[in-house]
Formats: structure tokens, sequence, C-alpha cells
């Protein structure tokens, strides 16, 4: 047999698929040209040309400040929030060999979001909180959070193994338990902590800095190499945890790294925006069907999400006459397809 050609770079080794080659760039083209619709979109209209000349420094003084200070840092955010959500959604969905075992229904979303919170309201709705372990900031505290409700449900799912649909029944329930938890630190808020734990729990990029960025673009220049290390163990792990301990993989600690690397990304883009619903769960599935592969891809998860993302937030924006929260147009997209998939694999089940 000829051996399969691809990228060999030691610890990253990706075979080489022409059709994941193109359609992961021509992901990368849709990105930048949602970038670019991002930045031109709102009240001041502004043209394509308009956009790049001033981002190369040559436009007017009144589109250097509604670029840079307005809309350049939320189509940013928007684009690392997508990026963050699609490859930690492919992860889990390939890990657990489910479509549905995304951050969303293992209560990693809802962890991250209840630290969040947690932060907020005792913080006194401020970005940096206060003494001790909340001193560190929302995105540690939500990062915190995610890894704890993630640690409780691989716990809990635990019987000499991980079946993913026990580990989907357990993250609902702990997503549930969360999410009153949350609701209870809502309540006994002062209003004005409540206030502002409730806009940002709906999931928005409206108001977000550059602080809000940063963390983002570091988590996934670490998180984006270690996850592409584990490519191959990823393509064995659809064989069979037999087969990939047979193979020499070491499944379970294969399974704890990319836990970390899925609740890392999923808190960075959670501290940022909020918990926007169903992008992990979309954006690899969308991309598994462009690349018609047996495993969502990781680099084309991730960018279908950051163009899904940009996409309901220029919606958002511009499509319903007022400005509405991001997370409200991802969840009106995703829950339909959600309930498609449920039906769907119950009739093969019927077969």
């Amino acid at each position: 047999m000829s051996r399969r050609q691809g990228i060999d770079l030691g610890v990253i080794a990706l075979p080489w698929r022409a059709r994941v080659l193109w359609i992961t760039l021509g992901c990368a083209v849709l990105v930048l040209g949602v970038f670019t619709f991002g930045i031109a979109a709102g009240s001041a209209r502004m043209g394509v040309g308009d956009v790049w000349t001033t981002l190369l420094g040559a436009g007017s003084r009144t589109f250097g400040f509604i670029v840079f200070e307005l809309r350049l840092p939320r189509a940013a955010a928007g684009i690392a929030v997508g990026l963050c959500l699609g490859l930690a959604g492919a992860l889990t969905q390939t890990f657990s060999r489910n479509p549905l075992a995304t951050p969303d229904i293992l209560g990693v979303t809802s962890g991250a979001a209840a630290g969040a919170v947690v932060a907020i309201v005792i913080g006194g709705g401020g970005y940096s909180v206060g003494a001790s372990l909340l001193g560190l900031g929302i995105p540690v505290v939500a990062t915190i959070g995610g890894l704890l409700a993630a640690a409780v449900v691989y716990g809990l799912s635990w019987r000499q193994g991980v079946d993913s649909f026990r580990l989907i029944l357990i993250g609902i329930g702990v997503t549930a338990i969360l999410g009153g938890l949350t609701n209870f630190l809502l309540v006994r808020a002062q209003l004005t902590q409540a206030t502002a734990a409730t806009q940002w729990m709906v999931g928005s990029l409206s108001g977000v800095s550059w602080a809000s960025v940063w963390p983002m673009l570091v988590v996934l220049a670490v998180a984006v190499p270690f996850a592409l290390t584990q490519t191959a163990p990823l393509d064995l792990g659809q064989l069979g945890d037999d087969f990939s301990t047979g193979l020499g993989v070491a499944v379970q600690r294969h399974r704890l790294l990319v836990i970390v690397i899925a609740v890392v990304l999923t808190s960075a883009a959670v501290s940022a925006a909020g918990p926007v619903e169903f992008v992990a769960f979309v954006a690899p599935q969308v991309a598994r069907r462009l690349t018609r592969t047996p495993r969502p891809p990781l680099i084309a998860s991730a960018l279908v999400g950051a163009v899904l993302v940009v996409t309901a937030d220029v919606g958002a924006r511009v499509a319903f006459g007022t400005e509405i929260p991001v997370g409200i147009v991802t969840a009106i997209i995703g829950a339909p397809y959600l309930i498609w998939l449920i039906t769907r694999h119950n009739r093969k089940e019927r077969r």
C-alpha cells in the first residue's frame, strides 16, 4: 500500500485530503468576507473599499474612529468566539462519537456561565472582581466553572469507561442544576448586578472591547496546536476504544486532554460574549457534511463557527430594525437543527 501523503510536523500529523483542504480554504475566505461585512454594516454606511482603506491606515478620521474603536473589536470578538466554540464542539463530538455531545449539552457552557455570573454578582458587575479567587477576573472564574462542570459530568459518567449516551444524560442533568444555581444568584443579586448578568447571559457581542478579545486569542494560540496533536488519536477513536488501545493510544489520557482543551476554549468564549448557544453544536456538523469526512474536521469546524457567529451578529444588528443579542439568533438557527438531527437519529434506529 502507498503511504498516505500529508503534513508531518512531528507531534502534529495531518493527512492529505484534497476536499478538506479546499473546503477549509474556502471557509477561511468566507471568514474574511464576513469579517469585512461585519465592520461595514451599521448605521454609518461604509463600503468594502472604505473598510480596507481604513484598516490599512489611509481612511478618514471619522472612518478610523468607527472602524478601530467601534466595529473592529466586535468583529474580531465574533470571529474569536466562533473559532473557540466551533473547535470545542468538534473535539467533544469526535471523542464521544456523538453529534449531540457538545459543550452546551455536556454542562461545560453552563458551568462557565455559572462561574461568570458568580463573578459578576459577587464582584459587583465589573470585569475585574473582588478579592481572592474572584480577583482573577471573569475569564479565569468561567474556566474554573467549566472545568468543575466537566469533571463532575465525566466522573459521574465513568463506569469502567465512558458511554456517550450516559455522558449526554448526565450532562443534561448537570446543566439543569447549574441553570438553577445561576437563577438563584440572579434572584439574590442587587438590581444593577442582576441586570448586568442577565444581559450577559443571553449571549451578546454588544459592548465587547479588546480586553475581551485578547484572552480568546491567547487561548486559541495555545489550544489549536494542542488540538492538532490529537488528530491521529481522534481518527483512531472512531473505530472504538479497544482498537485505539491496541494501537497504543492512551485513551483516558487522550480524552482528558481533549476535554480540557474544549473546556478552556468554551470558557474563553463564554467569558467574552456569554453563552452563545448552538454554535458548538451546528458548526462541526456543517463542516463534516461539507468535507464528507467521518468526523468533524477541526480547522474547518472552527472556521464555520466564526462564519456563523459573525453572520448571526450582523443579522442581529441590521435585519430586525433593532439590535438583538447574537445568542438569540444562533438559538433560532440551532434549535430546529437539533430537533431534525434527533428525529433523523430516531428514524435510523427504527429501521
